[in-house]
């Protein structure tokens, strides 16, 4: 291939390099255009567009290929914990043992708040939403630590991406609690990472709750199948603030309030919403799915296709299977999850589906997980942005150690009036 594009405008030709990745994907690289031929690219939503080069998370949407700095997401999730996974790809490598145990180390360490923090989740409603509070208190966060402002963080990152990845879970178990009302219970030291958060969420004052081993396990598969996905809205909001020179938790806070949206981290909610509804409609999904295929009925199907993914999502295969596991476990009977599986077998037979390539992703079976573990709807978002934690650190220390970093100014094509006067306020209309 030639390592060269050649672009004909008005009759000039100019050659643009051409980048290839290590998976073989092609992109122009266009950072020079402007100021060779005084035009840009217009690309609404980002689509075609590679704003980074990063080593960090490969997909494959054809295919259905996820990889973790090149594992594949079914054996780190058959073999692997949130916690190796966070170090992989924060770090770049697999822990030997005493790495993972001085990362474990660094995990308990890090995950009190400062207790003057405690005023701060006093400030908000008890009708908060929890991504606000976890927004905001990941921000005022950094206020204790004033070696985030400067170039201390480079020598310093392992600690100050521990204190981060620490205490968002103990935030988001804090936020839950303020909102409910619930006296604040703090973490303890004995407990891994997964379990120690279910221990804030549901832990009386005077007594522990009991943790199931197989609830652990699967609040960690969930952790773990969204700690990166590559260029998506929260990430890039992550790069986008990193490049501006901002601290590891003012990104992280920012990458927060682009997950909240409904069209990212809410799905997994919407999920759960509709199969409420279907199931008091009393319908067992079959008259929802013959709605869905019409536009007219305002009737959508959540939880199937993807942007990137033109195939099965490989961690809803994965995570299908574990929540089927923990159901079964835990002896629990969900008429949503008979309704689920009703929904995805008649859509993965059904042409209209298939020809669209709307097949099952990882919202669907998450949010049936985590409404089994009895984390409430609210908190689904939150669980989403604990998980997702690491690929931003990493998308963080990318950006941060990038030697030809500059900071992030999209252009535009304006289409707005052209030049006119200002009237003054006696002669307008």
């Amino acid at each position: 291939m030639s390592d060269i594009a050649e672009l004909k405008l008005n009759g000039q030709s100019y050659t643009l390099p051409v980048v290839e990745g290590s998976e073989h994907e092609k992109a122009i690289d266009i950072s020079a255009l402007r100021s060779q031929t005084g035009w840009i690219t217009l690309d609404d939503g980002y689509g075609n567009t590679g704003s980074c080069q990063s080593s960090i998370t490969f997909i494959d949407g054809e295919k259905g290929i996820l990889r973790y700095r090149g594992i594949p997401i079914e054996e780190l999730a058959e073999h692997s914990s949130f916690i190796e996974v966070a170090h992989l790809i924060i770090t770049g490598k697999l822990p030997t043992s005493a790495e993972l145990r001085h990362f474990s180390d660094l995990l308990t360490q890090n995950e009190m708040l400062h207790e003057d923090m405690k005023f701060h989740f006093e400030g908000f409603p008890s009708h908060g939403h929890p991504m606000a509070i976890l927004s905001a208190m990941i921000n005022a966060s950094s206020c204790y630590y004033p070696a985030l402002l400067t170039t201390d963080i480079r020598n310093r990152f392992d600690l100050h991406a521990a204190r981060l990845l620490s205490q968002v879970r103990t935030i988001a178990a804090f936020s839950y609690r303020k909102s409910q009302g619930l006296p604040i219970i703090y973490p303890r030291p004995e407990y891994k990472y997964a379990a120690n958060f279910l221990h804030m969420m549901f832990s009386h004052p005077t007594r522990d709750v009991e943790l199931n081993p197989e609830a652990v396990r699967a609040l960690d598969l969930i952790f773990l199948l969204h700690a990166d996905h590559e260029q998506n809205c929260s990430t890039a909001t992550v790069r986008m603030v990193a490049s501006s020179g901002a601290n590891l938790f003012a990104s992280a806070a920012a990458g927060v309030c682009a997950l909240w949206g409904p069209l990212h981290g809410g799905a997994n909610q919407a999920v759960i919403e509709m199969l409420e509804q279907i199931h008091r409609d009393g319908d067992d999904g079959s008259r929802f799915i013959t709605q869905a295929k019409d536009k007219a009925s305002g009737r959508k199907l959540m939880g199937f296709g993807h942007r990137i993914y033109r195939n099965y999502d490989p961690r809803a295969r994965i995570i299908k299977q574990r929540c089927d596991e923990l159901l079964a476990k835990l002896k629990k009977s969900d008429p949503l999850l008979d309704i689920a599986k009703h929904l995805e077998a008649a859509a993965l037979r059904d042409p209209y589906f298939i020809e669209r390539k709307l097949y099952p992703n990882v919202d669907f079976y998450s949010g049936i997980i985590m409404r089994a573990l009895g984390i409430p709807v609210s908190m689904f978002t939150v669980m989403f942005a604990i998980g997702r934690m690491p690929g931003w650190i990493a998308n963080y220390r990318e950006v941060l150690e990038d030697p030809n970093r500059r900071i992030y100014r999209p252009r535009q094509i304006y289409t707005g009036p052209t030049q006119t006067t200002y009237a003054p306020i006696r002669e307008r209309q």
